[in-house]
């Protein structure tokens, strides 16, 4: 019978690399930006928006606090596809190290969670 190793010294090196990726990324944070800069635009120049609770909120931003908060959403958007990568490679580790339970028939890469 196959054994799973929690160790990191075996993980898969796409995985290593991945956790190492995680730890280069700053701050994160949630939403989008918005530069107003056509003349005419009525509001604030720099507005924050993200989901809290089911409901979009707007914040109006300084120029410094836009400029700080654009790499923190562009991280966030990193460690997102970063760890659906981690979360695809947990699985494969599983399927292939683990005994599966007995099937009639083989199951498809979708509902492995392979694809």
């Amino acid at each position: 019978m196959k054994r799973a190793s929690h160790s990191s010294a075996h993980w898969p090196a796409a995985y290593r690399r991945c956790r190492d990726q995680l730890s280069t990324l700053g701050w994160l944070a949630l939403g989008s930006l918005i530069e107003r800069n056509k003349p005419g635009q009525g509001g604030p120049r720099y507005q924050w928006s993200r989901r809290v609770n089911g409901k979009t909120i707007t914040v109006a931003l300084s120029a410094q606090q836009f400029r700080w908060l654009r790499p923190a959403i562009a991280n966030q958007r990193k460690a997102r596809k970063i760890l659906a990568r981690m979360q695809q490679l947990t699985l494969q580790q599983m399927w292939k190290t683990l005994p599966q339970a007995p099937r009639r028939k083989p199951l498809s890469q979708k509902t492995l969670g392979l694809k």
